[in-house]
Formats: structure tokens, C-alpha cells, sequence
């Protein structure tokens, strides 16, 4: 890792660094969006990659309660919830969303990443400790980090080491807090829930589930990884993100009413904020109620994801997982190769993540292709003949993802 100097040239030589590295991020500039199509620069072009995945964003009930409700109640929240920024369409949207997710209470923050800088300090301290998998997102790495508790990484998804951890350490701490993702964001596999959940009983410790892209996609009625998992309103403390599947923006987390008032009063990224916009939190109920009411999305996304894996093995190029979900990594390793064939496919019409360290560990880069319920079959099609002709010219055969 590069370390840049508080200066002008330690941080040119840092982007430098970076752009031989092909490592250097840019913006790209979406012009507008409908279903899976965007304008982006001027191009339209079938996108592959965002996390919109039963196509809610440009919904026009979505839109239209947003529209509405800026008639009614204006743009901001104008204060922190905690003074004179609380709603009612804030203690909607979280009743909906409690009650989604099998639980008592829920939530809102600004972003995924707030809520979970904002909650696993509140929950978590220097006497306590947190079991982290090792693939867990950098929010969950920075709360971690900021609540000052001791943190004990565990390699992705070994139960087995994690209950040995739990066994040694019994006693030593006063809390005890295990935290994983529920569907897995750069590999698509889904977390054993139902064993966590067993293990954490076992053992006195809290469960933490960051459902970001389980959320309305898996389970019954779209209620997430746990329910996918059989253990539906059986985990301790559950984040949902409201800008993936449900297309708006924000997050929440959900448990008992006591976790909800308790982060009210402890969760600094949750107190020390201006309230998310009124009108939002009125996008995000009616985004349920088209997930509700329009089961086929639920459908066709999956449909679509059995067509493509279907697709990709049929033209020869193995994907990293076997897993079958809406997330699917094609690991090509190193990262100017896998910036250009990114390039190539955008060139020929279809924009599809080029996600590099250290977003994934070094030697890992790799497309990742997320599916949506609007891709239609042409879509699809043209995605893999694309493929078909880039793959060979700019990279060998995406290997198999290696053991980490």
C-alpha cells in the first residue's frame, strides 16, 4: 500500500502510483436511467452493473411518491431526528421495514456505511469483542475499528474456526458480537445463517447480519437472508441498505425495540446527522409495496440469472462460484486487464463493474456482473456475445478463484 505525504507531490505521486497500478478511479457521468438502461456520457448502454436488482429505481410509483411528497413536505429533513427532524413518514417506512424483517423496531440511517460506523460502536467497546468474517465489508471494518473492541477476523465463512474462537474466549470479554454479511457483495455466496444463529445461542453472543443485497431479494416476500436461511426474525441486529434492491437511498437496522432506542441514544452517526429527507423514507414504502404487489420481478431476476450462468458456460467461461445467486464474479486476477476488457464491453454497449483492490484482495480483480429482473432476453444475449469476442482478444480464460 502506498502511503501519501501530507503535500502536493506525495499526492500526485500517489495517483501516479495508482494509474501504473490501473488501480486509479474515475466517475463516470449517468445522464438518466430507465429500468436497465442508462445515458452515460452521451452512450446508451445496458447496465450490468448497478445493485438495482428487480429495477425500482426509475419505478414511476417509486418516483411518484417522492414527487409527492416533496409537494407536501419539501426537500429536507432541516434538523437531526433527534431534535426536529423526525417525520412521520420516518416512523412509517420503519415500521414497514420492522416488520419485513420479522422484528420489533428498525432504524434509519443516512447509508449502509453509517449505520454500521454508527452501530457497532454504539454496541460494541474496548471490554467487548467482535468476530469479523474476513470478507466483510470496509464499513464493517471501519466500525469495527472505531468501536475499539478487540477484533477477531475469521476466515470467510469457517464455522469451525469461529466456534473454536468463541470457546477459547469464553469469559474474557464482556459482550460478544459476531459479524457477517448475509449475501456476500463481490462473491454472491450466501452465509450460513441458521448454524450462526445456533452458535451464537450456544455461546452468549449477539448475532449482526449486514443484509445489504438480501434485502427484498431472497426469502419469502423479499424478506432477506435469514428467512432464505430458515431463521426469520432469529437474528440479533440486521442492516438493510434501501438503495439496492428497493432503489431509493439510505439504510436501516433492524431487532427489538430496545436495540432501536438504544441507538438512537448511542449511535453517533445516527444523532450527530441532519434526518434523511422525508420524501425518501416515502419512495421506500411504496418501493415495498411494488415488491409486494409485483412478485414476477422476483421472478424474472432469477430467471435471468439461471439464462446467463446458463450462457457463460455455454461459451466456455466459468464463473468464480458456483453459487447461484444475482452477483456473478468472472475473476479475471490481474487488474489493467480486467480495466480493459471493462472498456471494451462499455465500448460495445453494456457496462459492467471492474471491481480491483482493494475492494477484492490482491490478484482477485474481476467483473462483476449483477443481474437485474428488467434485463430482457436481448440484453442477455448481447451481454455474452460480447464476451465471447472480448474475453479471448484481452484476457486467457478467467481462471478459477483460488483458496484464500
Amino acid at each position: 500500500m502506498v502511503r501519501t505525504r501530507l503535500n502536493r507531490e506525495g499526492i500526485e505521486q500517489t495517483l501516479g502510483h495508482l494509474e501504473h497500478a490501473g488501480l486509479l478511479r474515475t466517475l463516470r457521468v449517468m445522464e438518466g436511467r430507465e429500468g436497465a438502461r442508462i445515458l452515460l456520457g452521451g452512450q446508451r448502454v445496458v447496465d450490468f452493473s448497478s445493485n438495482d436488482y428487480l429495477g425500482l429505481a426509475s419505478h414511476p410509483d417509486v418516483t411518484a411518491a417522492v414527487v409527492d411528497s416533496l409537494e407536501c413536505v419539501g426537500v429536507g429533513a432541516a434538523a437531526s431526528r433527534s431534535i426536529s427532524g423526525n417525520h412521520v413518514l420516518h416512523e412509517a417506512v420503519e415500521r414497514e421495514l420492522a416488520a419485513l424483517k420479522g422484528v420489533d423496531a428498525a432504524l434509519l440511517f443516512s447509508s449502509g456505511y453509517a449505520a454500521n460506523v454508527g452501530a457497532l460502536p454504539a454496541l460494541a467497546g474496548p471490554h467487548d469483542v467482535i468476530y469479523s468474517d474476513a470478507l466483510n465489508h470496509a464499513s464493517i471494518i471501519d466500525g469495527c475499528r472505531l468501536s475499539r473492541a478487540e477484533t477477531r477476523v475469521f476466515p470467510h465463512g469457517d464455522l469451525v474456526t469461529l466456534e473454536r474462537l468463541l470457546i477459547e474466549d469464553q469469559g474474557k470479554y464482556d459482550g460478544r458480537l459476531v459479524v457477517v454479511e448475509g449475501v456476500y457483495s463481490m462473491d454472491g455466496d450466501v452465509f450460513p445463517l441458521r448454524e450462526l444463529v445456533s452458535l451464537c445461542d450456544r455461546h452468549q453472543a449477539l448475532s449482526y447480519v449486514d443484509d445489504a443485497h438480501g434485502t427484498v431479494v431472497l426469502g419469502r416476500d423479499g424478506s432477506g437472508s435469514a428467512d432464505h436461511c430458515g431463521v426469520h426474525g432469529m437474528v440479533h441486529v440486521t442492516i438493510g441498505t434501501l438503495g439496492k434492491a428497493l432503489g431509493v437511498s439510505g439504510a436501516f437496522v433492524a431487532g427489538s425495540e430496545d436495540l432501536r432506542r438504544f441507538l438512537l441514544n448511542r449511535a453517533r452517526s445516527f444523532i450527530f446527522t441532519t434526518g434523511t429527507p422525508p420524501a425518501l423514507a416515502a419512495g421506500v414504502t411504496a418501493a415495498l409495496e411494488v415488491a409486494r404487489r409485483e412478485e414476477w420481478r422476483r421472478d424474472a431476476l432469477w430467471a435471468n440469472v439461471k439464462c446467463l450462468r446458463e450462457g457463460l458456460r455455454g461459451i466456455g467461461v466459468p464463473l468464480s462460484t458456483d453459487i447461484p445467486g444475482h452477483i456473478l464474479p468472472l475473476v479475471i486476477g490481474d487488474s489493467k486487464r480486467t480495466s480493459a476488457i471493462a472498456n471494451e464491453l462499455l465500448a460495445a454497449g453494456y457496462l459492467v463493474g471492474a471491481i480491483r483492490p482493494p475492494t477484492v484482495p490482491r490478484d482477485t480483480a474481476r467483473l462483476r456482473i449483477t443481474v437485474s429482473a428488467v434485463h430482457t432476453d436481448a440484453d442477455l444475449e448481447g451481454l455474452l456475445l460480447a464476451l465471447s469476442g472480448i474475453l479471448p482478444r484481452v484476457s486467457s480464460t478467467p481462471r478459477k478463484k483460488e483458496a484464500r
